[in-house]
């Protein structure tokens, strides 16, 4: 089985540049202190690493 991350949304997407927003969707984030659990993906460790000052993650 894969290693699991959880990822949750800390701060808001409003005012920030379209693509950071679309990151924020692609992962499932669509509301402050939402948490999804993705799977550890260099594919999702990149969407991470683009929007890290929004998201808090912990394994």
């Amino acid at each position: 089985m894969a290693e699991q991350l959880n990822v949750t949304l800390i701060k808001s997407g409003i005012g920030k540049p379209q693509k950071h927003r679309q990151i924020l969707l692609g992962l499932g984030l669509n509301r402050l202190n939402k948490s999804v659990v993705l799977n550890k993906t260099p594919e999702i460790l990149g969407m991470i690493k683009k929007v890290s000052h929004m998201v808090k993650v912990s394994e």
